[in-house]
């Protein structure tokens, strides 16, 4: 009988983004940097693919149809990847949310939020994902797929 293919590698990873990330390399560059989302996305697609996995790449300003991105993830998802800005600091909702997964979730920021405004500091999603990558902006998000990859067993071409 044939091995069943395991859940990560027949399922995405995705990658959600949370409110104002749209705005990316424009929006405060001297904090976020000037790289765009679409640059993101295209750098994520490309990491994953080396690491022989697909990615779902979103994005909200609405914190409702982030919690729905989550839920969908339950069950659609080899592993999370969250950058929910300021959603991070304040959304209960997002935390139980990701409570709910049962894959890796990664937490990522561009900028290092500790070196930020004392606001900044608490992470709801924290609470909720097996780690966090901040502070190396687009290179946060590569390292979490290159993360995703070890905790999954993807192999780097």
């Amino acid at each position: 009988m044939a091995k069943k293919p395991s859940k990560s590698k027949v399922f995405p990873i995705h990658i959600l983004n949370g409110p104002n990330l749209n705005l990316l390399g424009s929006r405060e560059p001297e904090i976020y940097g000037k790289t765009t989302l679409a640059q993101i996305k295209k750098a994520c697609t490309a990491r994953a693919k080396d690491h022989g996995f697909s990615i779902l790449f979103d994005q909200s300003n609405k914190e409702g149809e982030l919690v729905d991105m989550i839920q969908k993830a339950r069950t659609k998802a080899g592993a999370v990847i969250i950058n929910a800005a300021a959603y991070t600091h304040t959304s209960v909702a997002v935390l139980d949310a990701l409570k709910m997964l049962t894959v890796p979730v990664i937490e990522v920021h561009l900028s290092n939020p500790a070196r930020r405004e004392n606001f900044r500091h608490t992470s709801y999603v924290a609470m909720g994902a097996t780690g966090t990558i901040a502070g190396f902006g687009l290179n946060s998000y590569l390292l979490a797929i290159d993360a995703v990859a070890d905790l999954l067993g993807g192999k780097k071409k």
